[in-house]
């Protein structure tokens, strides 16, 4: 009896040492290959400025998900954009889904909470904690003294 306890114990451990298949792994990693060169993509000629840690919602529009690990959101004018990395990245934000940005001081920040949630639904998903902001402007608007 001891014996079989102990071969099971040893099979449980094995299968969970070996839980993340090489082949989910890669797939995983090639998944976030192809989300990096999405927003890479659609940051094409823009140039980052210095990481904020608030920015005012009011300057925030849609904003779309790259894999839960960063969110891009539209700025007040076409000539800006703000990409966040949630440190943790954000679970369960993808495609279809969107985020909940309401908070009472009217500003967004580096550690607040939003929650993820099903549009067509309203189901909440849950949630995650920003990162700081960082802004990208089309590359000509930094010229625009040199004119």
């Amino acid at each position: 009896m001891k014996a079989t306890v102990i071969l099971l114990a040893a099979v449980v451990a094995a299968a969970c040492a070996h839980g993340g298949r090489p082949e989910s792994a890669s797939r995983t990693q090639a998944q976030s290959a192809r989300n990096e060169a999405k927003l890479a993509a659609a940051l094409g000629g823009m140039v980052a400025g210095p990481a904020q840690d608030c920015v005012l919602e009011r300057d925030l529009g849609s904003n779309e998900a790259y894999g839960g690990r960063a969110i891009l959101f539209d700025g007040p004018t076409g000539d800006v954009v703000y990409v966040n990395r949630p440190p943790a990245g954000c679970p369960g934000l993808d495609s279809g889904r969107a985020l909940k940005l309401r908070t009472p001081a009217a500003r967004l920040c580096r550690g607040d909470v939003v929650t993820v949630f099903e549009p067509v639904s309203g189901t909440d998903l849950g949630g995650c904690s920003l990162g700081q902001f960082t802004p990208y402007r089309r590359g000509a608007s930094r010229d625009r003294g040199t004119e």
